[in-house]
């Protein structure tokens, strides 16, 4: 079997869906091939293009080599300034490599100026003219040789991101068009959406042999002819290009759950999906990490979960990882406890990701987030006395919020300037199956017949322009609150905060 992982995705760790894949196929001794050809094929087309008629451009190719190092030496976490300067030089080369083939590239975007990802009519025609793709001579002569020796019985794709959709069917493609015969599997978190929508109709069945929702792991050894075998094992990072990735050292993603254990909050797919939650026990948790990390020694671990339940909190400030960590935690009363959050630090956590969402309790009880705004205040005032970054998620627009409201943000945030290592800014996206869209007037809110969102009228005219208008000329002129901005690393954001968390 050939797993491939396409682009784009931040380059900075292995996926960890097809981790997980490799650990069953190696656990059942089915050999396989792995190509992750987001990070190899970002790196190929990082090379001077042959066109640099402006300044940027010259000097973004000059610097081009040494920048590429500098990723993955820890003296650029050091400097925000230096390392902007160096990411913004490295998307640069990306941008006008791109341009020809009508596509605004960047490491973790990929934007086409005619195809959409959500609309599957464009998805096909990427995968009938895969040359007009920026990968394509990349991927052609990467996977020919591959599938020439081993012959896969069946090749199978990771599909998570919008930012993939396009060139994951342009390499569909390609190969149908060259070894009709071999079977493709496609899965992934984006499949998985598709396809918990009311309304799916598989558009792709002349294409994609077999499409997977939700973990993959028993389905593709179903698909394999091996129904009820063992498929909840240990995932596996060897067949991956470790030293490829930008970031200094190995970072080493890693999933105790699926699916959310708080599962309430309203304006999440999680919930729209009706996604059932299921966590690995902790004690199991940390006997895999001891191997995972003793046999691969990495930098950070990366922990994936929607929300790293408070059982796993517990068990970590008792028996640490050995290695430092992060990842997405719910407001909770845990952390009101600062001696609790302390053994966390000692436990090796460098940083907490939290979706305070808004300022307002109004507006959190109409989300179902669950927690009061005091005991948010409290929690980050104790991580910050622990030596605990966070990287707050703030959400704008929503059906409950006013700009009254989003003032109340405002000024909690300000408040806060000094507990808020990182912020990130969203405008709410109305999942097209919730629950608001069942009780709001809504319209499309992208044209496409894969779009998982819905616009809708706001009840009290907070539409998303007021928003972006409100966020540019109020929020983010707010001097606590851009002196909180500027530290945001760009493009790798909350992946590559924790490295600056480390170097603080």
């Amino acid at each position: 079997m050939l797993l491939i992982h396409p682009p784009v995705a931040k380059p900075c760790e292995p996926p960890a869906g097809l981790a997980k894949i490799a650990g069953v196929l190696r656990h059942h001794e089915i050999p396989f091939g792995m190509v992750d050809i987001n990070v190899e094929g970002l790196r190929a087309l990082l090379k001077p293009p042959s066109s640099l008629s402006d300044t940027w451009t010259r000097r973004a190719a000059r610097h081009l080599s040494t920048n590429l190092q500098a990723l993955n030496q820890w003296h650029l976490y050091r400097d925000i300034s230096r390392y902007r300067r160096a990411v913004k030089d490295i998307n640069r080369i990306l941008e006008v490599t791109a341009q020809p083939f009508g596509v605004r590239l960047t490491l973790a975007n990929y934007q086409h100026q005619q195809l959409s990802p959500i609309r599957s009519a464009d998805l096909l025609q990427a995968a009938e003219t895969p040359q007009t793709n920026p990968f394509y001579d990349y991927f052609i002569h990467r996977l020919t040789p591959v599938i020439e020796e081993q012959r896969p019985s069946l090749i199978g794709l990771s599909l998570n991101y919008l930012s993939q959709a396009l060139t994951t069917f342009a390499i569909v493609g390609f190969i149908k068009k060259s070894w009709p015969a071999i079977p493709i599997i496609l899965g992934g978190s984006l499949v998985t959406s598709w396809m918990s929508s009311p309304d799916w109709h598989n558009p792709f069945g002349n294409l994609i042999d077999h499409m997977v929702a939700g973990p993959g792991e028993k389905p593709l050894l179903s698909i394999l002819g091996m129904e009820g075998a063992t498929h909840d094992v240990i995932p596996d990072y060897d067949a991956f290009p470790v030293d490829s990735y930008m970031a200094p050292g190995l970072v080493l993603p890693y999933s105790a759950s699926t699916g959310c254990y708080w599962n309430r909050c309203v304006f999440c797919p999680e919930r729209a999906e009706d996604r059932e939650y299921h966590p690995l026990p902790a004690e199991r948790v940390q006997r895999e990490l001891e191997g995972l990390t003793g046999n691969n020694r990495p930098t950070l671990l990366h922990l994936s979960d929607n929300a790293v339940s408070p059982a796993l909190l517990t068990a970590f400030a008792d028996v640490p990882p050995g290695v430092p960590w992060y990842g997405f935690a719910r407001i909770s009363k845990q952390l009101t406890d600062i001696d609790f959050c302390r053994n966390l630090k000692q436990s090796g956590c460098v940083m907490l990701k939290l979706g305070i969402e808004s300022g307002d309790q109004r507006v959190l009880d109409s989300l179902d987030k669950g927690f009061e705004l005091h005991t948010a205040s409290q929690v980050l005032k104790n991580l910050r006395e622990a030596g605990i970054a966070t990287y707050i998620y703030l959400l704008f627009g929503t059906p409950a919020e006013t700009h009254d409201e989003a003032l109340k943000t405002l000024e909690f945030t300000v408040q806060h300037r000094h507990e808020i290592g990182f912020l990130n800014l969203a405008i709410f996206n109305m999942p097209a199956y919730g629950e608001d869209a069942q009780r709001l007037k809504t319209a499309d809110f992208y044209r496409g017949d894969l779009s998982l969102y819905r616009n809708f009228s706001h009840p009290q005219g907070w539409d998303r322009q007021r928003v972006r208008q409100f966020l540019d000329r109020e929020f983010k002129r707010n001097s606590a609150v851009s002196a909180i901005l500027n530290r945001e690393p760009p493009i790798f954001t909350s992946n590559h905060a924790p490295f600056f968390a480390m170097t603080a």
